[in-house]
């Protein structure tokens, strides 16, 4: 039976070809499609948040991945202080920053 599966084969013109690059181009175009359609906006889109998060400043209006509302009190290095109320503040790490709600009106000089 298979030797009929490969004899058609022959027969219709559909000859193996080693090392051929040919064989390669379908994919080579799905990597490629694969990129800008998933990894390319990935980095942008990691880029515009790492951008976003260098510019934030203290009294800003920020929104966490989780979704708690606050104003921005103390920036340190790896983490955020945010105002969610009167008393309370809480210390959440600068990834968790989703958005920058409102910027704090800069003084005029």
């Amino acid at each position: 039976m298979l030797d009929f599966f490969v004899g058609v084969a022959y027969a219709a013109g559909n000859t193996p070809r080693g090392g051929s690059i040919i064989g390669l181009l379908p994919l080579i175009l799905i990597f490629i499609v694969f990129w800008f359609i998933l990894i390319f906006p990935q980095q942008r889109r990691q880029k515009q948040h790492k951008k976003m998060l260098e510019n934030l400043q203290k009294g800003d209006k920020v929104v966490t991945v989780g979704g708690i509302h606050g104003t921005v009190t103390h920036i340190g290095d790896k983490t955020v202080i945010i105002k969610v109320d009167e008393n309370t503040k809480l210390e959440v790490n600068k990834n968790a920053i989703a958005a920058i709600v409102e910027k704090k009106a800069k003084k005029e000089d």
